[in-house]
């Protein structure tokens, strides 16, 4: 739809362009969503920025509604109602807050999950662990930053440190990143390359947003120091937004996370792919790794090559999740027999009209004999 420009450089390409008809083409505008703004997204257009709504129709389709990094298609015009929302590539979701059964996505069509953690106040290994497994099976790659290594004393404490978030970070990257030394940067800049994008992910005060900063090459993001007693941040970022870099390619950022609540259990095994790779020699398929003979888990435990820490975490999260797949099923469940009471209704109301037709146009037969213009 778009020549090669702006929209490329966003990622645009043959996957999306596709999905858009001829008919569209003629009337219609493809776009990215760079930034939310209330009940309004800002769309990147080929021909520059514009405030677009999002009209509730598009709900009532069936269709999500769209995020930061989505590709749409609106109208010229000012503030024009979004038409269509392009079928994502890839999503970084989460499960909303509570107890509830929904899904937030919080950005699309992202390649790379930039999971941004701050040294400052030691690994969160658990943390990393969960980050992880929320990411993985969902399209992007993750990459672990660890940030302000700038903060620590001595060469052994940054040497501890990488090698603890290494442990947890499993087959994912590990990029050490100081800002004000330059660390780090210039592999990230790599990662971003002309076309992909990547989304930073981590706690208020990670350094997500002075990342953003060094990369983009001016103060666009609003950044605060943490506090000196915990090393924990204050939310300056309010929404999600989308960078552009000069180079290509481009970046999200957007409001602390401390941690994702895992969503798709799919994720778990690419996020502990040693300790799957150790349960294929496990003599049972469905080794719990408790009392089983041959489980070579617990060999490995016991050898000291596998951190029981880790599968502690492991067996933590698929707990979770089974218990996030329970309620989702039962979610959809009792939505299911809604929506067939629902129908049930309708086709009764249908009967219900039909009869009454039935009985106010045709009479009972006898009436009509006798009402022949002839009285006895």
């Amino acid at each position: 739809m778009a020549p090669p420009g702006v929209l490329e450089a966003l990622g645009y390409g043959p996957f999306f362009d596709a999905q858009v008809a001829a008919a569209e083409r003629a009337g219609l505008r493809v776009g990215r969503a760079v930034a939310d703004v209330g009940r309004r997204l800002l769309v990147r257009f080929e021909d520059g920025e514009s405030l677009v709504t999002i009209p509730g129709r598009l709900r009532a389709r069936g269709e999500e509604a769209p995020v930061v990094g989505d590709f749409v298609l609106a109208p010229p015009g000012d503030e024009p109602p979004i038409a269509r929302v392009l079928a994502r590539r890839t999503r970084l979701s989460r499960g909303a807050a509570g107890r509830g059964e929904a899904e937030q996505v919080l950005a699309a069509n992202v390649d790379t999950v930039f999971l941004v953690h701050a040294v400052d106040a030691g690994v969160k290994a658990r943390r990393i662990e969960r980050t992880l497994a929320a990411v993985h099976g969902r399209g992007a790659a993750p990459v672990v930053l660890l940030t302000k290594l700038d903060l620590l004393d001595l060469a052994e404490d940054r040497d501890a440190v990488l090698e603890e978030a290494a442990a947890a970070a499993g087959a994912a990257p590990v990029v050490p990143v100081s800002v004000p030394s330059g660390e780090g940067l210039a592999e990230i800049r790599a990662v971003l390359a002309h076309g992909h994008t990547g989304v930073f992910v981590g706690a208020s005060g990670a350094g997500k947003s002075t990342l953003v900063n060094a990369l983009v090459g001016a103060e666009v993001q609003a950044t605060a120091a943490v506090r000196p007693w915990d090393a924990r941040g204050r939310h300056r970022t309010t929404g999600r937004r989308l960078f552009l870099l000069a180079g290509g390619g481009a970046v999200i950022d957007g409001p602390g996370i401390r941690e994702l609540k895992l969503w798709d259990p799919h994720g778990l095994e690419g996020a502990f792919e040693d300790v799957a790779g150790v349960a294929e020699a496990c003599r049972f398929s469905d080794c719990r790794h408790e009392d089983e003979p041959g489980c070579a888990v617990r060999a490995a435990l016991e050898a000291g090559s596998l951190d029981p820490e880790r599968l502690e975490s492991l067996r933590k999260l698929q707990g979770e999740a089974r218990a996030t797949g329970a309620r989702r099923a039962g979610a959809e469940a009792r939505a299911e027999q809604r929506r067939a009471r629902s129908a049930a209704s309708s086709r009764a109301a249908r009967r219900s009209q039909d009869d009454d037709g039935d009985i106010d146009g045709h009479g009972d037969g006898d009436d009509g004999d006798d009402d022949d213009g002839h009285p006895e």
